[in-house]
């Protein structure tokens, strides 16, 4: 992955929709794996069996143009943005889309609660816990 020199990030928590059948987890990340790559974005997917919390990161015009496509993602709902702003590098410039679940449901739910740099620093103290897949 290339770096770039302005580098934009979002991060958000979302609630799975009840009628979402599990296996679209690993599609979604699959699929997430080859669009950021051409797109040349790169972060993480967290899952709980329950929420997700994602990573974004990328130019500033990819990545909201990501963000608006996953607002319309019918398979999930409750998405609230935590953070967003401009990153001096890359946080996973060796990941397209890395993945993994968790299994406390409670994580990322009072991580749905932070904002800003609090929420940054939470996130990067669970990653930091986590064993990510490429």
């Amino acid at each position: 992955m290339k770096t770039a020199s302005k580098t934009y990030e979002i991060l958000y928590v979302s609630t799975m929709a009840a009628d979402a059948p599990l296996a679209i987890v690993g599609a979604v990340a699959a699929h997430a794996r080859i669009a950021n790559a051409a797109c040349d974005i790169t972060g993480v997917l967290i899952f709980d069996g329950v929420r997700f919390c994602q990573q974004i990161e990328g130019r500033q015009k990819d990545v909201l143009a990501l963000m608006e496509r996953i607002y319309q993602d019918a398979r999930h709902f409750n998405i609230e943005m935590f953070h967003h702003g401009p990153l001096p590098g890359r946080r996973f410039n060796h990941f397209s889309m890395a993945f993994s679940n968790i299994e406390e449901i409670g994580v990322l739910e009072r991580l749905e609660q932070l904002n800003g740099q609090q929420g940054v620093d939470v996130f990067m103290a669970l990653i930091a816990t986590l064993n990510l897949q490429a």
